[in-house]
């Protein structure tokens, strides 16, 4: 199949494509006439890319996944550097948690503080909500 094709199969663009060859990400067979040439398998990366990019993985995170496709695994979380990038990317996740966390319990120790407190500002408040 030809790069459009494959965008349209994947629900990309054919320069995302393109930019993904050149990272070194996506093989392309080139034709006699110098059109690119994907078949199913490239349909596979693609979408293992994309799919790991969803849930918020860098490019570059994605390297082993579709290295570990290219080299004929079933899935691209089949090596052990898939699964390091999948343990690395968990405790990125989970030290955003506790950052999170910290600046939810800091929120809600004021808001409790001030809502201890009695009401003396004569300023009425701030509208939040938006106009219909």
């Amino acid at each position: 199949m030809r790069i459009g094709e494959l965008a349209r199969r994947a629900g990309t663009t054919p320069r995302a494509l393109r930019f993904y060859e050149e990272q070194g990400l996506l093989p392309a067979e080139r034709s006699a006439n110098g059109y690119r040439e994907y078949d199913e398998d490239d349909l596979r990366l693609v979408t293992e890319i994309q799919t790991l990019r969803t849930v918020g993985f860098t490019l570059e995170d994605t390297r082993p996944f579709v290295d570990c496709l290219r080299d004929g695994h079933e899935t691209g979380d089949a090596c052990p550097a898939s699964v390091e990038v999948y343990r690395r990317k968990l405790a990125e996740v989970e030290d955003c948690l506790r950052r999170l966390g910290a600046v939810r319990s800091a929120l809600l120790d004021k808001l409790a503080e001030a809502s201890a407190r009695p009401e003396t500002c004569r300023l009425e408040p701030a509208i939040t909500e938006e106009p219909q």
